[in-house]
């Protein structure tokens, strides 16, 4: 049998999906030095980074920057790249295990969970995430169309994409303008007739999931006052005491600053976002041409469950908010894989440590592994992938040791470089990709922006010479 991670037999491990936690796992690969590896990154879009592309907010340009940490990643000469090669269909799953001796899917999470009540499909009423790839301009989203005539809009959730969603929302002209936000998104924009955004929390202060400093940075907005309610930014006696006890200093300084918007006497901008609490949506109501005109609303209190915790519960008081559009930030979903067992309750591949099971018999599938949102579902930030990988990465080492792995009969770089170029020409390598780059860059220098990014693949081939698609 040959012994492979040497220099002439190196460990080829392939990696589905180019976000975070696929470049925190590659690091920590590539930095083994008692294996040879060999990382090749699979992504369905020609441009990699994920959500740091196509999920931050264009103006949260800092935690951007991280994408300077995976480019020295991809810079490593045991690394390539290759985008715009779709898992499932441009190569099978069949297929990958015929040329690596490991596979690690790392595809986020990239839906979102509906709210399950009537009235949800109407007109008007929309996934957070539709609206974030949107004006972030990935490729899938580009032609979608939102109805920004509409001076009322509800933002269902207080996580960090509900704020954002919120905040692009209330943002001025001159705001946009400053960011890499897409093109066609600050067209629609400019032309905004929002008066007023509502963000929607079934559960009090205390427990919004958005951080600190994305509440408080709404004090920058330049034509928004932020408007919270004293009654709901009143802390009851469950979670004072819970923030007592836990000494969170974080939520603590967080509540401090909703109240501190609620003391304040009304403002006079042009616009208003409005931050709730304990209410929840239980139906949309629509007008005579089946477009959003209204959002029924529930007023909620708070109780202790059992597991100590601290849940919402409707009462029978309810409310009616005119809203002419409603996105629904209610949590991010996995998407499933071809041939890979999935989880459908949890919305995330089935696995242990990060470890791939068999759902028949709950053991490791030799080979296959999986990091990010995908594995342990949507939760922390940018950074918290990076100790998620960490862990998968030293299964997958684990496993080497033990001799379980998957057995490619093509175990070397030149055989799947032939195979992906006769599956799909077009591939986009990550030179490819810092020529795009490059492009972006410039042509935001030119306009006093960050960046001006493509949102059409025939733009981003065409940039690099390509003058025809293939089929897909």
């Amino acid at each position: 049998m040959t012994q492979f991670g040497t220099q002439s037999h190196p460990l080829r491990v392939a990696i589905i999906g180019s976000g975070p936690s696929a470049f925190y796992a590659a690091d920590h690969l590539l930095k083994q030095t008692s294996l040879v590896i060999e990382v090749d990154m699979f992504d369905r879009l020609p441009t990699p980074y994920g959500l740091v592309r196509g999920g931050v907010a264009p103006d949260h340009q800092k935690i951007k920057t991280v994408t300077k940490v995976f480019s020295k990643v991809a810079a490593h000469p045991h690394f390539r790249f290759f985008g715009y090669v779709e898992f499932g269909k441009d190569i099978t799953h069949a297929e990958f295990t015929e040329y690596y001796h490991q596979i690690l899917y790392a595809t986020g999470a990239q839906t979102d969970r509906q709210m399950n009540i009537p009235g949800e499909q109407l007109s008007g009423s929309h996934p957070a995430t539709a609206f974030v790839a949107w004006y972030n301009g990935h490729p899938d989203y580009r032609d979608y169309q939102f109805d920004l005539s509409q001076e009322r809009i509800a933002v269902v959730g207080v996580g960090n994409v509900a704020i954002d969603v919120a905040r692009i929302l209330s943002l001025s002209t001159e705001e946009l303008a400053q960011t890499d936000i897409a093109d066609h998104a600050l067209e629609a924009l400019s032309r905004s007739q929002v008066k007023e955004v509502y963000l929607l929390g079934r559960r009090g202060p205390a427990q919004a999931a958005f951080t600190t400093p994305e509440v408080k940075e709404l004090d920058d907005l330049e034509e928004s006052d932020v408007v919270v309610l004293p009654d709901e930014a009143h802390l009851d006696e469950l979670s004072r005491a819970e923030l007592e006890r836990n000494q969170d200093k974080s939520s603590m300084k967080k509540v401090e600053i909703l109240q501190s918007y609620a003391q304040r006497p009304p403002g006079s901008k042009n616009k208003r976002l409005i931050i709730r609490f304990l209410v929840s949506p239980v139906e949309i109501l629509g007008d005579a041409e089946g477009r959003v005109a209204t959002l029924r609303l529930v007023k909620n209190e708070l109780y202790a469950t059992d597991a100590g915790s601290i849940a919402s519960r409707a009462t029978e008081q309810f409310e009616d908010l005119h809203v002419g559009m409603v996105f629904r930030s209610v949590g991010y979903r996995g998407v499933p894989l071809p041939d890979v067992p999935f989880n459908e309750r949890w919305g995330v591949i089935l696995n242990q440590k990060g470890r791939v099971l068999d759902p028949e018999t709950q053991q490791p599938l030799p080979g296959e592994y999986t990091a990010g949102w995908i594995k342990r579902g949507p939760s922390g930030v940018i950074g918290t992938n990076k100790p998620d990988a960490v862990e998968t990465v030293n299964c997958m080492l684990e496993d080497v040791a033990a001799g379980q792995t998957l057995s490619p009969r093509h175990p070397d770089g030149a055989s799947l470089e032939r195979f992906v170029r006769e599956r799909q020409p077009n591939y986009v390598s990550f030179e490819d990709w810092l020529k795009l780059d490059a492009v972006e860059l410039t042509r935001g220098q030119q306009q006093g922006r960050p960046r001006v990014k493509f949102t059409s693949i025939d733009d981003m081939l065409a940039a690099l010479g390509r003058t025809e698609t293939v089929e897909q």
